[in-house]
């Protein structure tokens, strides 16, 4: 047999295989903390919480930190940014609890901020890695999910680090309502493509899909909220591809 033969075919990891839980650092070990790791765990606390106290509060998010009752909806932004699409929300939607997740300190911060001055009332965010999403929320205890335009890692590929695939699309279904949404949008049209794939193993059924959000005036269209990255996407002709799940 030839060599080429020879050769063991794996399946792409971010299929079938699970990617192992990702270990992100802790806040109270870092050497040197700057103004924004210090804001989570002290100005902000009562509604920033980092990587070790976010998960206390899985099944009790309602109860515990915003004091409403259990019907009340919550929904989750799952990277934030610079948290213009989450100030947005909060101020849109002041009826409704709503979850940040971001890595990096100062987006984090940026966030609360943006939120709490433009209004927001029920709001929070957590320093968390995405893929551990099911350690941070019970079964049924969200409402709408929204992740917009996450790190496609297309270059170099690398599938397995990407947070659309299907075994988190089985978490968040499992974490959501019935009649709950998931929104995802992005500029990478490889990442889109692939995760259509992943999306066809979920239990969710498609609302609606595109390949260009800006091709034709809907009503996709014109809820959409453009973040400052969006735009810069649009005016270079980059094509927003989107799609809407339901539970």
């Amino acid at each position: 047999m030839s060599e080429e033969n020879n050769k063991v075919i794996k399946p792409e990891i971010g299929l079938d295989v699970r990617a192992p839980r990702p270990q992100i650092n802790l806040t109270r070990e870092l050497p040197k903390p700057n103004a924004y790791a210090l804001a989570l765990d002290h100005e902000y606390k009562e509604i920033a919480f980092n990587e070790e106290r976010a998960p206390l509060n899985k099944g009790h998010w309602r109860d515990l930190v915003f004091k409403v009752s259990n019907e009340i909806e919550l929904d989750v932004e799952v990277g934030t940014g610079a948290g213009h699409h989450f100030a947005h929300h909060a101020r849109k939607y002041p009826e409704r609890c709503l979850v940040g997740l971001e890595l990096k300190y100062k987006p984090l911060i940026q966030t609360i901020r943006r939120a709490k001055l433009g209004g927001g009332v029920h709001n929070a965010i957590c320093r968390f890695h995405a893929f551990n999403l099911d350690q941070l929320f019970a079964e049924g205890e969200v409402n709408n999910v929204y992740i917009h335009c996450p790190d496609p890692w297309v270059t170099p590929r690398k599938p397995r680090n990407r947070v659309v695939n299907r075994h988190i699309l089985g978490d968040i279904y499992n974490m959501q309502r019935p009649g709950s949404f998931l929104e995802f949008k992005t500029d990478s049209r490889e990442y889109f493509l692939w995760a259509l794939e992943e999306i066809k193993e979920s239990k969710y059924k498609v609302e609606f899909q595109t390949l260009d959000l800006y091709s034709e005036d809907n009503i996709y269209k014109q809820n959409n909220f453009q973040t400052g990255f969006e735009k810069i996407f649009v005016n270079q002709g980059i094509e927003i591809n989107y799609i809407k799940l339901i539970k």
